[in-house]
């Protein structure tokens, strides 16, 4: 199987909103597809769909106040990953996602290679599903720590917060900083 790593392309927010929806099941924790409608639905709405299009078209213009790239095979999208820079300097990394048949094929580095290589030495923050010890293992790898206590999103799924501290390098051309836009 092919896959490939490209950005992300405004109508493919009517694929991400209900792959989005796959990412978070956990039956120990009472978290089924079910409550995930009810939390996460609406990434799969009309207007949902609307919301990935316009973050998409961000993620896309120079400089990039927003990031968000997909795996594709063939035609399907399998994996994405994206994030944005807070107001605060910070950067959030998430949603990050790879369908199980993607997953082992080395995308999943590559995709934070160029998310990495798109933050530059800024401070990046997750929030990873406590029980998925694969993704912590990941985020571990590429310089992310737990910092701070397991709590609950949306107060029923275990979540734990990690950062990637600042790194020290040369400063960034300004003109290359993205802004923040609302």
């Amino acid at each position: 199987m092919t896959y490939v790593i490209t950005a992300a392309q405004p109508d493919d927010g009517a694929t991400l909103g209900p792959l989005h929806l796959r990412n978070y099941t956990d039956p120990d924790a009472g978290i089924d597809e079910s409550w995930i409608r009810e939390h996460r639905g609406s990434s799969a709405t009309a207007e949902g769909v609307a919301q990935w299009r316009e973050f998409i078209e961000a993620a896309n213009q120079h400089p990039a106040p927003r990031f968000c790239r997909v795996v594709r095979s063939g035609t399907e999208l399998v994996g994405y990953l994206c994030g944005h820079w807070e107001e605060s300097g910070t950067i959030t990394l998430g949603p990050m996602y790879l369908l199980d048949e993607a997953q082992g094929h080395g995308l999943g580095g590559r995709m934070m290679t160029e998310f990495l290589t798109w933050a530059g030495p800024a401070h990046i923050r997750l929030g990873v599903v406590d029980c998925n010890e694969r993704a912590i293992r990941f985020y571990r790898r590429h310089g992310f720590e737990i910092a701070g206590e397991r709590y609950l999103w949306r107060g029923k799924l275990p979540t734990l917060p990690m950062t990637r501290e600042a790194q020290t390098s040369a400063p960034a051309d300004p003109a290359d900083r993205p802004s923040v836009r609302r």
